[in-house]
This record gives structure tokens, C-alpha cells and sequence, in this order.
């Protein structure tokens, strides 16, 4: 059985990339609109017509389109913040939890994590959940993301001839558009402290979180804290837990190491018998941090192998 599949936004960056990792597939025919994709009656036609609808739209544009859905068999994965929190849309972290999967097969309107949340999610959440780290505690995120994750106007900046930014912190007034799902995803109660950073390189991520074990309920060691990890994501074909004795022997992490992929590689540096960690997510900020993600999200909601064009 052959899908269709119209991708809104087909021209950015994510789209693109989304475009990339479906148009070589049999079992999936893609609706491009080409010089139309702004012609609002082709778009509200591809929208209502196609078995599954990718938004790689602005929120508002996305919350638009939504709008533009009549047809209720039409799936929706929705690549912007607009839904990300809304509990009328599924969350498509389809690791974060044993029955998410579930609950994204179900689903006709599922909201695509953000890079960033991806890696801190990934990391927080089976410690939240495990008692190890409370709810209320106060979290610091740090992160670094290759420029592409701002889009084709970051792309050029950074890419144009003569550029010399090497490295630039932001989302410096602290309300940055990823918190609030960052913070509910993972169980907290408390807003993150979330310090991202954009690097002068394409793609590939880090995001990572310090902690001071010693201020911790019952002082959890690094082996526990790895532990809760290694049980969460046991048996995940994209989340992978590094060893230990692998993490303790790196002199260095380098954000592009699973570039082109949909994997995520998670960290427990510390000393085992001391007071302090830092966990650390690696990914692909344009891979499992979007169309990659989105990619696999489809496939779920379809009912196919959820690696299927993905490595």
C-alpha cells in the first residue's frame, strides 16, 4: 500500500531534509505543490487530500494549516512549538515513555520535540521519574546546536563569505520558546534554566546538564544515575546509553558525531565515588532533533518499521 504524504513547508531547512529521507521510498508518494506551495486552495487541497500532513511551518502558519484540516482521517505531525504542549496533541518522543509508541499510532495529531528538549528529555526524565532527581528541583540546561538550527537566515550568516563567529550564547533574557517543554515533558515543576548556543559548524548537538549529587535526596551515585538511564532506554534502536568505562576513558565530546542519523547517544560523565555529574545528549539537531524524529513519528503512525529511510 502506497501513502501519500504532503510536506507544508517542503523549502526549509527541516522540510528539506524531510523531502530527503521520503522521496527515494516505494511504500510513500509525496504531494509537491513545487511553484503552488503558496497557493492557499492547492495547499487546503494537498492538506484534506494527503493520508499524512508534515507542518514545517512557523507556529502561527502551522496553527494556520490546522485550521485548514476538514478532513478528520488525515494524520498530522506538526514540526513547530505551536502544539508541543497542548494536551490535545500527542508528544513524539517515542522513547520517553513504554507506552508512547502506543499512544503515537493512535494519534492523528502528533507535535515533533524540539532539538534541544530531545537531548534534555532524554536525559531528565527516567531520573525525575526515578525518584533521583525531585520534581522541584532547580535544573540548569547548557547546550551548543550547529547553526543550522536557526534556519536558512542563520545558514547564510554564518556561511557567508568573510563570516567570523565562531560561537554565540543567546536566548539571554531566560524566556527562551523551548522551556515550558522542556520542563513539562520531563515531570519537573520548576522552569529549567536552559543556556543554549549556537556554534560555528552545520549541524550536530550537545546539550547537557550539571548536577551536584550531594544536594540530591540520598546522594545518588553516577552508577545510579546511569542505571536509571540504561533501564529506560533498554532495547531502543535510536536511544543508546554509553558505557561507563567508554565515558571515563573520553578526553573530549564533539557535538557531530551522529550527524546524518536519527540517534541520540546519552552520557554520564563523574566520579564514581564523588559528588558531582554532568550528563550530556549528543544527536543530530536536524536528525533526531527534527526530521529524523519526524520521519520515524510517521512511520508509527502509519504502522510500519519505525526505522523504515532512517539509520
Amino acid at each position: 500500500m502506497t501513502h501519500t504524504i504532503f510536506i507544508d513547508g517542503e523549502a526549509g531547512t527541516t522540510g528539506l531534509e524531510i523531502r530527503e529521507r521520503l522521496e527515494a521510498r516505494t511504500d510513500l508518494e509525496l504531494i509537491l505543490l513545487g511553484e503552488r506551495r503558496r497557493d492557499v486552495a492547492a495547499r487546503r487541497e494537498a492538506l484534506n487530500s494527503a493520508d499524512a500532513v508534515i507542518l514545517c511551518l512557523p507556529d502561527d502558519a502551522a496553527k494556520e494549516a490546522v485550521s485548514m484540516i476538514e478532513n478528520p482521517s488525515v494524520r498530522v505531525i506538526d514540526a513547530s512549538t505551536a502544539f508541543r504542549v497542548d494536551p490535545a496533541w500527542t508528544y513524539g518522543f517515542a522513547e520517553m515513555d513504554a507506552g508512547q509508541r502506543a499512544a503515537i499510532a493512535a494519534s492523528t495529531r502528533v507535535s515533533n520535540p524540539g532539538c534541544y528538549p530531545t537531548g534534555f528529555i532524554g536525559l531528565m526524565r527516567p531520573l525525575v521519574r526515578a525518584g533521583l532527581v525531585p520534581a522541584g528541583h532547580p535544573v540548569t540546561v547548557n547546550a551548543v546546536s550547529g547553526y543550522s538550527g536557526g534556519g536558512k537566515a542563520m545558514i547564510a550568516e554564518f556561511e557567508a563569505e568573510g563570516a567570523s563567529t565562531a560561537y554565540r550564547a543567546y536566548g539571554l533574557t531566560l524566556k527562551h520558546k523551548h522551556v515550558p517543554e522542556m520542563t513539562q515533558h520531563t515531570g519537573l515543576s520548576r522552569n529549567v534554566l536552559f543556556a543554549p548556543a549556537v556554534g560555528n559548524y552545520r549541524q550536530g548537538m550537545l546539550v547537557e546538564v550539571p548536577l551536584h549529587l550531594s544536594v540530591l535526596p540520598e546522594t545518588p551515585s553516577v552508577e545510579r544515575l546511569h542505571g536509571a538511564l540504561l533501564e529506560a532506554y533498554d532495547g531502543q534502536r535510536f536511544v543508546e546509553v554509553a558505557d561507563l568505562d567508554e565515558t571515563e576513558a573520553m578526553t573530549g565530546i564533539e557535538p557531530e558525531a551522529l550527524n546524518g542519523t536519527n540517534r541520540m547517544r546519552l552520557h554520564v560523565f563523574g566520579d564514581r565515588g564523588g559528588e558531582q555529574a554532568r550528563l550530556v545528549a549528543m544527536l543530530d539537531n536536524l536528525g533526531k532533533g527534527a526530521s529524523g524524529a519526524a520521519v520515524q513519528n510517521l512511520n508509527i503512525m502509519l504502522g510500519l518499521d519505525e526505522a523504515t529511510g532512517l539509520i
